[in-house]
């Protein structure tokens, strides 16, 4: 369902009797009756049925708006590590093109020290005409990331370890945008192994992908298998408290750079289309048609759950923006229980018109009750 209060029209801070004058307007315009032409008029009046559902009740409302914040807060996640996926990508081929070009230089520098023409200490190591690892950071990604990578080798620029990004002009004038981070940390970490400087292996870049499971991968907590950029498989076992948009981390699993600790995986997950059920947090939804009897008189009908087919009762009057709730056969929350089945009802008419039902609807239009 959409956001409801969309819907209606109304701020996420209206009032109960805003929220219902909305509602009442807003279905007397699009009610089928008024809209015979429009083919689309039921189930836009069974939407904005279902919103004012959702807002008039107090704590439905609440776990809407709980629900709604955590995938908000979700989307902002899944934005930044596709985001930091992308830079830790571009750094990744930067930190080549260094290390090729370091090695270069090394291979060199030895080659001259076998040969007695030089006798520079490993850590004052220098390419061709005399140039330093830092200087050939420079020559290759601009002055900005020189002079970062040399002051981040040395240690952290601020008092929280994060390097200071400031943009540096180039020879022509221009403002060079600063390298993120990221980029900064792999130059520097390799800079300092050239040079001897390195402690201990640092941790390589997280990576982000995308894990596609099902409703019943979920249910029974599965094992599903992610394939990787570089043709590994990693193995994520489902556990309670994982739902559409929820972020796992693999530790360990991510990108893998020699020398240094290899990074994790963060695997978002990702519910497939199901016929039967709509994930929306840790409820399943499921749609059950009625008869036009049933909806006014009330009935028994049968559902299919995650556990079997179950027979609910429909109360008298029922339409077809009202719900029925079976607790506790939706997903496994995070709290040690499970979510709920929501049962949508759609009222349905009979495949060939009822002359007797047609000609009471006729009369209840004009006023003439029989």
């Amino acid at each position: 369902m959409r956001d409801p209060y969309s819907l209606l029209g109304v701020k996420r801070n209206a009032e109960p009797d805003e929220i219902k004058a909305a509602w009442r307007a807003k279905a007397k315009t699009v009610h089928p009756d008024q809209n015979q032409d429009d083919p689309s008029a039921t189930s836009r009046f069974a939407e904005i049925g279902q919103a004012y559902e959702v807002l008039k009740d107090p704590e439905r409302r609440k776990r809407y708006d709980r629900a709604a914040e955590m995938h908000q807060t979700i989307m902002q996640q899944r934005n930044a590590a596709r985001e930091a996926a992308e830079r830790a990508k571009a750094a990744k081929a930067n930190a080549e093109k260094v290390m090729e070009e370091l090695a270069k230089a090394n291979a060199q520098n030895a080659k001259s020290q076998a040969q007695g023409q030089s006798q520079a200490h490993p850590q004052n190591q220098s390419g061709p005409a005399g140039e330093t690892p830092e200087d050939m950071i420079e020559r290759i990604f601009g002055a900005a990331a020189g002079d970062q990578a040399k002051s981040h080798a040395s240690g952290p620029a601020q008092a929280n370890g994060e390097p200071a990004e400031t943009a540096k002009a180039d020879a022509s004038g221009a403002e060079r945008p600063p390298l993120p981070a990221l980029a900064i940390d792999l130059i520097a970490s390799i800079v300092r192994r050239f040079r001897g400087t390195t402690p201990a292996p640092e941790k390589a870049p997280d990576i982000s992908v995308e894990a596609t499971v099902t409703v019943e991968d979920l249910l029974k907590l599965n094992a599903v298998t992610l394939k990787m950029a570089d043709d590994r498989e990693v193995r994520l076992v489902l556990e309670k408290g994982m739902t559409e948009g929820h972020v796992a981390r693999l530790k360990g699993q991510g990108l893998k750079l020699a020398g240094m600790k290899s990074g994790d995986l963060l695997a978002s997950i990702k519910v497939s289309r199901d016929s039967r059920f709509r994930v929306e947090g840790f409820d399943l939804h499921t749609t059950l048609s009625i008869s036009l009897e049933d909806a006014v008189l009330g009935g028994d009908a049968s559902v299919e759950t995650p556990e079997g087919n179950r027979n609910i009762s429909i109360p008298a009057w029922s339409g077809s923006d009202q719900t029925v709730r079976l607790n506790g056969l939706g997903l496994h929350d995070d709290a040690g229980g499970r979510g709920d089945l929501v049962v949508e009802l759609r009222v349905v008419l009979w495949e060939k018109p009822n002359e007797k039902v047609t000609d009471l609807m006729r009369h209840m239009r004009h006023g003439l009750y029989v």
